[in-house]
């Protein structure tokens, strides 16, 4: 079993950036590709940014990229999500998973309660 727990969620201004960090426990996510998606109000989950197990390589959603950069701490169990220029549709609910490091919710094994990002106009 694995628990991941998302922090650094809040009301932000349009143009502010944060960073969203999942730390795990219960198991070591040296060796699992983690992921980032996001449910805004109203809408299905949608996949944000995830990452490989090394770390090496990562990818990203059409419209994040050259936004959001993922990136992952092994020693720290710990992925990260820097958000950088929010817009008001990034306003979302944010969750961090494990699993297979798709695009594909049904490739997640496990997943964070998720962090509520507001970003005002």
């Amino acid at each position: 079993q694995a628990q991941l727990v998302e922090s650094g969620g809040g009301l932000v201004q349009a143009g502010d950036s944060l960073r969203l960090s999942c730390a795990a426990s219960g198991r070591s996510v040296t060796w699992y590709d983690m992921g980032w998606f996001r449910q805004p109000p109203g809408k299905e989950r949608e996949f944000v940014a995830a990452i490989a197990w090394s770390g090496g390589k990562s990818y990203y959603s059409d419209g994040v990229k050259g936004q959001f950069t993922i990136s992952r701490d092994n020693a720290k169990n710990t992925v990260y999500l820097q958000m950088n220029s929010l817009k008001p549709e990034d306003t979302a609910v944010y969750y961090c998973a494990l699993g297979l490091g798709t695009s594909r919710p049904s490739d997640y094994y496990y997943w964070g309660q998720g962090t509520q990002v507001t970003v005002s106009s």
